[in-house]
């Protein structure tokens, strides 16, 4: 896959395998934890910008081996989600924080409204662009099936430790994320919920309204605990595993014609 390289030269964006023959589009929408250097590190220390708060450590990496196995396009952010996060709309406070989690961020700190817009300018639109520019492209070269969205959180979040390790999320449209619940049984040894650790009411549903539920497209978020996915062979492993599920899921879709 990589040797087709990036689909277009946006600072911000990456799209790898545009014309990949799968019928799946896969994104990534916290894949880098880099900050341009017109943001000054946002004020962060070294290791916040290491941290979860700044990106999704594993997920590019997962969600780059399962766009290689379904042969699928995979469009992904290149800018840390602490600078503009691509799964929230420009009105969300959580689309340029002050803080996450138990990280400040005094470079999100009393933001102008040119500020913000800068952001939504320069890394918001040209992400969200670059998906509904490959979704309209491949409407008259490909048929696109699905849209899966990778992600990873944090084994422990204010304090508290996390059960879960694979979270299956949806919105409105539940068609993807139930028959890959359905096939849950596949990973007896994996946690998996539904809507866990986060869930629409936490706004983490952006994307997958923005681009699927728009589009009429069956469409789910992948939660992996970033523990599991920490070393390459970690993330080949949840990366098939995550197949296990996926597959069986597509082919559900295309049966009952959904």
């Amino acid at each position: 896959m990589d040797q087709q390289g990036s689909a277009r030269n946006d600072i911000g964006v990456e799209i790898r395998n545009q014309n990949g023959a799968g019928d799946v589009v896969v994104l990534c929408e916290h894949a880098s934890n880099d900050i341009p250097a017109r943001y000054s590190g946002l004020g962060l220390a070294p290791q916040d910008v290491q941290s979860h708060a700044a990106w999704d450590p594993g997920a590019r990496a997962v969600a780059l081996l399962l766009a290689q196995a379904l042969d699928a396009p995979l469009v992904a952010s290149r800018v840390s989600r602490l600078v503009y996060d691509c799964n929230r709309p420009p009105e969300s406070p959580g689309a340029m924080p002050a803080r996450s989690e138990l990280i400040e961020v005094p470079g999100n700190r009393d933001l102008t409204d040119e500020q913000r817009q800068e952001r939504v300018d320069t890394i918001y639109r040209p992400f969200t662009d670059a998906v509904s520019d490959l979704l309209e492209s491949r409407r008259t070269t490909a048929s696109v099936s699905a849209l899966i969205t990778v992600h990873s959180f944090t084994p422990v979040y204010y304090g508290k430790p996390r059960e879960v390790e694979i979270g299956i999320l949806h919105d409105s449209d539940t068609r993807l994320a139930d028959l890959m619940l359905a096939e849950a049984g596949r990973l007896p040894h994996r946690v998996i919920r539904r809507n866990d650790p986060y869930g629409p009411e936490d706004g983490v549903t952006h994307t997958l309204r923005l681009h699927g539920i728009r589009n009429g497209l069956p469409n789910v978020m992948v939660e992996i605990r970033n523990d599991l996915i920490a070393t390459p062979q970690g993330q080949e492993t949840l990366a098939g595993e995550m197949l296990q599920l996926i597959r069986p899921a597509l082919h559900g879709l295309q049966e009952e014609g959904r």
